[in-house]
């Protein structure tokens, strides 16, 4: 497991090669195994694809040119990030009324989730980025609203799915685990 940990990657070079309903579902499966305080199962997925991810392609660039309006080099390289990838899934997750403990705790579910499907990406020959600022869109409302989640769902992940353009081999380097640990 520990050199499958190392070899996971954030790809962001995709071959244009759509992604099968197979392996979406097997990713899916994937995330529902993640712990949650209560089993609350807080997560949602949207899957974007062919139409959808290309009316997800303008809101990214109205949201680009809005935010960066005298930089259309950046906005072209953002958008790069979007119309080069097959799969998108937009991952939210719960908002309990009244609760920010257990608001807090679903996020932390939710982002084991998108884990899960990460490592089951790499071993289906996937690639995946977790996208959150920029094209992420995950602070923004255009998102929100684009895909219809309620006021209950909090946005945590936008991820970039598809066949890597290339496989990446060097080992990234870490900081040893005894340089970021106390023992008490």
């Amino acid at each position: 497991m520990l050199e499958e940990l190392k070899k996971r990657r954030a790809i962001r070079n995709f071959l244009p090669q759509p992604v099968g309903r197979k392996k979406i579902e097997a990713l899916l499966e994937a995330a529902t195994y993640a712990p949650n305080d209560r089993m609350r199962e807080p997560w949602h997925f949207y899957v974007l694809q062919q139409e959808s991810l290309k009316q997800f392609e303008q809101v990214a660039f109205n949201y680009l040119q809005q935010r960066f309006p005298t930089k259309p080099h950046l906005v072209e390289s953002s958008m790069k990030a979007v119309t080069n990838t097959p799969l998108i899934i937009v991952v939210t997750s719960a908002i309990v009324a009244d609760d920010e403990g257990a608001t807090i705790d679903n996020t932390f579910a939710v982002s084991s989730a998108i884990m899960s499907m990460w490592l089951m990406a790499e071993s289906l020959d996937l690639g995946m980025v977790w996208r959150t600022r920029g094209v992420g869109l995950v602070h923004e409302t255009a998102l929100h609203e684009f895909i219809g989640a309620t006021e209950n769902e909090r946005l945590v992940g936008t991820l970039c799915i598809g066949y890597p353009e290339e496989k990446i081999t060097t080992e990234k380097k870490r900081t040893p685990f005894a340089e970021k640990t106390t023992w008490l």
